[in-house]
């Protein structure tokens, strides 16, 4: 360190305005645009420039969806690091260090309330959490989530965002799949909505179960969705895969998405799928 920068380091104004900096501006991952981050948060973080539909957090996701006065309910207690996995790290210190970053103790948060009006419980799943993976404490939220549904007798939406499974549990991750999909069936036996609302990315273990057994898929624009990933598949079938591939408006177009609809739109979406699906008398 030479002596201007000690000297720069040293001066208060110098080093907040370094800190301000980096707190103000924020890259678009897309067009790779400067933003302001306040400019980029009031626009529910999606990029002004390209419409670029970043990753938001759990709460912030419940904030936008539901009505005021919603309750989000605790997270289940599971039995953490069952099969005593280290790789790099131990597992608990994976965990641990993951939830110094996140508001929540995993990678799933279910709210209940109302969306304008209509009763409904929302499950989110938060990528920022170990790529928001599914391991038992993801599948036992889920399922926590489904239950509360069925007791207030009313719609359950989930937002998808996960890498797959939790490699860290192993056969036990891999075990929520049949889980939450027994949920969703006894979510249709109930006659209530299930609805599924697909972000960037929603891949793996996800997407072979309770990602795609809504009764309605809603999609954001841009979204990652599939279960391999695209260089495995090519190198699975020898062919060239189309432009656009595992994109939300391709899936869309070939029938796996219902709607692809812009994240200032989804609220007033939903809330037009539960007035046709959930009469708000029979509520």
């Amino acid at each position: 360190m030479n002596w201007f920068t000690r000297v720069r380091s040293s001066l208060p104004f110098g080093s907040n305005k370094r800190t301000s900096d980096k707190d103000l501006w924020v890259k678009c991952p897309s067009c790779a645009e400067m933003l302001f981050v306040k400019e980029y948060e009031d626009n529910a973080k999606v990029c002004p420039r390209c419409d670029h539909h970043g990753r938001i957090g759990a709460d912030e996701r419940l904030r936008q969806l539901l009505d005021e006065g919603y309750e989000v309910l605790p997270q289940p207690e599971v039995t953490e690091d069952p099969l005593k996995f280290k790789d790099q790290k131990k597992y608990p210190d994976r965990l641990k260090q993951a939830r110094a970053k996140n508001p929540h103790a995993d990678a799933f948060t279910v709210g209940s309330g109302a969306i304008d009006g209509q009763p409904a419980v929302v499950g989110v799943q938060d990528f920022h959490f170990m790529g928001g993976s599914m391991g038992m404490a993801v599948g036992t939220a889920f399922c926590a989530g489904a239950e509360r549904a069925l007791t207030r007798k009313c719609a359950y939406v989930v937002v998808t965002a996960a890498g797959g499974a939790r490699m860290q549990e192993g056969i036990l991750s891999l075990m929520q799949m049949p889980k939450a999909t027994v949920m969703t069936r006894r979510l249709r036996e109930a006659g209530l909505p299930y609805i599924v609302v697909l972000t960037d990315p929603t891949t793996g273990g996800v997407t072979a179960s309770y990602a795609m057994l809504g009764d309605v898929h809603i999609a954001e624009p841009g979204a990652l969705i599939g279960f391999a990933g695209q260089r495995v598949i090519q190198d699975t079938i020898r062919e060239q895969l189309p432009e656009g591939f595992q994109r939300a408006e391709y899936l869309h177009k070939h029938g796996m998405v219902d709607r692809v609809v812009h994240r200032h739109k989804l609220r007033d979406e939903l809330a037009t799928l539960l007035d046709y699906m959930q009469p708000r008398a029979a509520a």
